[in-house]
């Protein structure tokens, strides 16, 4: 018998088929013998999640998991776990999951996302496909805070920040200024605010100045890094009286009222930008809100509603003549509550009627009344409307008790949600997330000696002032009541961290 001789190359080649057969092996007995916790994994993964570690607002309304393979949609959908639970639909695109929340995520809460169970797929649905590594993902949405003035004590005239989450409360402005309105910062971390000296009284309502002030939280939630107090002067009041204000919605623009103190006919529409000196935008009129998109401003004027470009002398972009007032805008942009005065129908003097207008033509009337149609929010999908409404009482002496009311857009229908007893400069506020909305109740007097005091908007000392919360009923349970809650704060013109 011839003997066999293995060449060197041979040798080489044999030992490599064999170590390659034994790895081979190994691997597949290691995959076999450890389970989920391998080093070595064959099966599908979660290659990124778009909200890991994210801290997320109310507009934020997807997030993305995407796999390193193809994907069975089925048994991801029915293996995808979200606690607390969180409502949404699904949609696909590749190996990217998108996923979208049926409403905002409620703030105050730390959620997690788990995957497991669910397989990739193959092009042979006969053949089942590996189970996906187990995974577990992690975001927060911002604190629930709220920020208002205080009229008691030490908190007399100042801005108080209450994190109702982390149960953290503290006082932003210094106790020798008197704050008349304040706005939110669209990221929470500061507060733009009006103020004057608090020995003026009532005079310094023709002293304000505008300030900003940072208030201790960073991305929406509390910051050991942000320092809260910090205040910087915006727009001082040495040639103008400054008046009202408004924020857009990106923080960057201000847009502010103002009268020349040595002529008062000299009445404007100011635009302020940071780094650059204010700008007269050649406007003049009554209440104005700059819209959604922080690019155009409604200004009610004597005929109408005129939306006019954020630019010196522009020319109006479009105008509603048969609107008095615009309550606010829906958070799209692309449709707003109005108010007809109904002046141009002799039977319906002394009315004014509620419309849901948008940039389609559509005007939709939603309620005439005898009584005042004061304040409407839409909720953050901009189907629904809350509104602060009254209506006249049969007496000899004229009175209105307030009322709240929710309105579905859609069909129209009003839905009376909470009858308050007493009207007198209520503010409203709608949670971000749309789950409540806190209102105040102040206490006046008429008492000339208290002329150093905070004022309402008829001009009496505020002596006192109480928040509440009133809580929407559950839209799932349908013989579900609103809740009515009075919050142990004191204090006036709150309004909601963004």
């Amino acid at each position: 018998m011839n003997k066999i001789v293995l060449q060197p190359i041979d040798k080489m080649s044999l030992g490599l088929i064999v170590a390659f057969t034994a790895v081979i092996g190994s691997l597949i007995g290691l995959d076999k013998l450890c389970g989920t916790a391998c080093f070595i994994r064959n099966g599908p993964r979660v290659q990124h999640f778009s909200w890991q570690d994210q801290i997320v607002s109310s507009k934020d309304q997807a997030f993305i998991l995407t796999f390193d393979r193809p994907m069975d949609g089925a048994s991801v959908e029915q293996n995808l776990v979200i606690d607390p639970p969180l409502p949404g639909k699904f949609s696909w695109a590749g190996r990217r999951l998108a996923y979208t929340f049926n409403t905002p995520v409620p703030y105050g809460e730390t959620y997690q996302v788990q995957l497991t169970d669910a397989q990739e797929r193959f092009r042979n649905d006969l053949q089942a496909g590996h189970v996906i590594e187990p995974f577990v993902g992690e975001f927060q949405s911002r604190d629930r805070a709220l920020a208002y003035i205080g009229t008691q004590g030490e908190e007399q005239g100042r801005i108080v920040f209450y994190n109702v989450t982390r149960k953290v409360k503290r006082l932003l402005t210094p106790p020798d200024s008197t704050v008349v309105e304040f706005k939110f910062y669209p990221d929470g971390d500061r507060i733009l605010f009006s103020a004057a000296d608090k020995n003026k009284g009532i005079e310094g309502l023709r002293e304000l100045q505008l300030y900003t002030v940072t208030t201790g939280v960073n991305k929406g939630v509390e910051s050991t890094t942000q320092t809260a107090g910090k205040i910087e002067l915006v727009l001082d009041n040495e040639t103008y009286q400054n008046n009202q204000f408004d924020l857009s919605d990106n923080g960057e623009i201000i847009v502010v009222q103002r009268v020349d103190r040595k002529n008062p006919a000299d009445f404007d529409l100011w635009m302020v930008k940071s780094g650059a000196p204010p700008e007269r935008l050649k406007v003049t009129g009554g209440d104005f809100v700059i819209a959604p998109d922080s690019q155009s401003l409604a200004v009610a004027k004597g005929e109408g509603i005129g939306i006019l470009p954020l630019e010196p002398g522009a020319e109006p972009l479009d105008f509603l003549p048969k609107f008095g007032q615009l309550l606010n805008f829906a958070p799209n942009g692309a449709a707003a509550a109005t108010v007809d005065f109904n002046t141009d129908d002799a039977n319906l003097r002394y009315t004014r009627s509620l419309f849901y207008v948008n940039n389609q033509g559509l005007q939709k009337e939603l309620l005439t009344t005898q009584g005042s149609i004061i304040n409407c929010q839409f909720t953050p999908k901009g189907t629904q409307l809350y509104c602060l409404l009254t209506q006249l009482l049969p007496a000899k002496e004229y009175k209105e008790q307030p009322y709240f009311a929710k309105f579905d857009l859609k069909t129209g229908k009003m839905t009376p949600l909470a009858t308050l007893t007493d009207y007198q400069d209520i503010k409203v506020s709608l949670a971000p997330d749309g789950l409540a909305l806190i209102f105040d109740q102040v206490v006046t007097s008429d008492n000339p000696n208290l002329t150093d005091k905070l004022t309402s908007n008829s001009g009496q000392a505020i002596i006192g002032g109480q928040l509440w919360l009133l809580i929407p009923p559950n839209a799932n349970k349908p013989n579900a009541q609103a809740e009515l809650k009075e919050l142990p704060l004191v204090g006036f013109r709150p309004q909601w961290l963004p």
